[in-house]
């Protein structure tokens, strides 16, 4: 019906007079029926359409298979979805293609690609788990200068490149800490793309289309030199667009990836795309002059009160299992909340790390779908100002004393060159939970979402050494869980972490 009133999903949710995380939802699990209140609205709608777009659902619905409804959709997307046509048009500019060379293609290997093999892949793709990538990246940079090196805590290595100084910064997320600025938000430097760049850049688009992944060109912050120590973290940061990440860094994962699972040999020379992005650890180091995106993630740790179930006061720590359809950490285990830092509509405010949690916050926890990059343009002058923010987050802007957040480390990721700033958020006045806990819920990004309590020291155990995590996820887990301990007192008994630089 949607795709018959040619409306996008915040026109379609206006038009129904429903949320638009109930759309969202929709697109996310295609084969859960609407209940009968929501089906009685829908025939209402489809009651009151035009005849022209009665026929069009008739078509849509006429019979035709799921395959070829999500090539209709796929088709649809490529003619019409003003992201896809940027990413095209960014595409064309960068690979030195005339226009419109990039949509057709973009067409011909959409139309050669098979959906279901793309889901066989990846398939093979979460069976290579978080150690092994770890272990394929120390094979490909055996060396790293100024004392940086791979994080390891707790027997699990990973491929977050980081150094001694940048770790255990207990640093509060707030001015005169937390201190990233913006310096420039004009248009990026040429990114020129050779043959393989670029082929592999318009195969991407095929298969985010084919997958009905969701891709959104919004602006991005890039990291242009960073200075993280004891108590503060000073920067400065740049303004790109999404695609150029989508097209050009984030391909490294999936190549790396793929490779390892076809079990082929990983060292310099074996990934064409890796060898010309991020071919040293001096180039991953090297900010100014190449592509650093990457985002902010954080432990949740929210206070409980004694239970007669449970036991005693604890934390609820929670953990999300990412959704296939994200762009980052696809199907891995995350803290949440986790995103991209980018900016919404004020950009040297948003450059603050604080911005981009307190806005996942509310994104990923309290079900603000107005402010989810990924649903549209942003049209409101301020999405965070205090009359919209949701019941919980308006409580803990309320009460700053029981509400902090931290910033417990930084790296660099490896697996694409991402930054990460892992931290941790501690919700210490057991009311919120018991007010609002049951109003927590995680967004189309998660898969499932679960809980975990901070005197649970086997299964925090168990947890920490699942294989199934992303690799910055791992990251901020073990720094927040280390420095829970410390803050946390009697209400947690966490395994204890020590961390090395390998």
């Amino acid at each position: 019906m949607q795709k018959a009133m040619g409306l996008s999903n915040e026109a379609f949710a206006k038009r129904l007079g429903i949320g638009l995380r109930t759309v969202a939802d929709w697109h996310h699990k295609p084969t859960t029926p609407p209940q009968s209140g929501m089906q009685e609205t829908l025939d209402a709608a489809l009651d009151q359409a035009s005849p022209a777009t009665k026929a069009r659902f008739a078509a849509l619905t006429g019979g035709s298979s799921e395959q070829d409804n999500t090539a209709a959709e796929a088709e649809h997307r490529l003619s019409a979805d003003p992201n896809i046509t940027a990413a095209l048009d960014w595409l064309d500019h960068h690979a030195g293609w005339g226009p419109g060379t990039a949509r057709r293609d973009v067409a011909a290997r959409l139309s050669r690609t098979d959906v279901r093999q793309l889901q066989d892949r990846g398939v093979r793709r979460g069976q290579v788990d978080q150690q092994r990538i770890a272990e394929a990246l120390r094979a490909y940079y055996p060396g790293h200068p100024g004392g940086h090196g791979q994080y390891s805590a707790s027997g699990s290595l990973t491929s977050i490149l980081t150094h001694p100084d940048w770790l255990d910064l207990d640093c509060s997320l707030m001015p005169p800490r937390d201190r990233l600025a913006v310096t420039k938000t004009a248009a990026d430097l040429d990114v020129p793309l050779n043959d393989t760049m670029a082929g592999r850049a318009a195969q991407r688009l095929a298969e985010t289309l084919a997958l009905n992944i969701r891709l959104v060109d919004g602006p991005l912050f890039r990291l242009v030199d960073i200075e993280a120590s004891k108590g503060a973290i000073r920067g400065t940061a740049e303004v790109t667009r999404f695609v150029r990440y989508a097209l050009t860094m984030d391909l490294l994962e999936g190549e790396l990836v793929d490779a390892m699972a076809a079990s082929s040999p990983i060292s310099p020379g074996s990934l064409p795309l890796r060898d010309s992005y991020l071919p040293t650890t001096a180039s991953v180091l090297d900010l100014p002059t190449r592509l650093c995106a990457g985002g902010t993630l954080a432990l949740c740790a929210i206070a409980r009160p004694a239970d007669p179930f449970r036991g005693p006061p604890d934390y609820v720590l929670l953990v999300q299992e990412r959704s296939g359809h994200v762009v980052n950490a696809a199907r891995r285990l995350a803290v949440i909340p986790k995103g991209f830092h980018q900016p919404i509509t004020d950009y040297r405010a948003d450059a603050h790390l604080a911005a981009t949690l307190r806005r996942e916050m509310e994104e990923e926890l309290f079900g603000r779908d107005d402010i989810d990059s990924t649903a549209g343009q942003q049209l409101r002058a301020d999405p965070m100002h205090p009359s919209r923010l949701s019941e919980p987050m308006r409580w803990l802007m309320d009460h700053p004393d029981q509400f902090r957040m931290e910033c417990t480390g930084f790296g660099l990721n490896l697996v694409s060159g991402n930054f990460e700033f892992p931290g941790l958020i501690v919700i210490d006045d057991e009311d919120f939970y018991t007010r609002f806990g049951g109003q927590i819920e995680a967004n189309w990004e998660a898969s499932s979402l679960r809980q975990y309590s901070s005197l649970d020291h086997g299964l925090l155990s168990e947890l920490a050494a699942d294989e199934t995590w992303s690799n910055e996820g791992l990251f901020a887990l073990l720094q927040g869980l280390r420095r829970l301990s410390e803050v946390g007192g009697d209400r947690v008994n966490a395994p204890t972490i020590e961390w090395e630089i390998s």
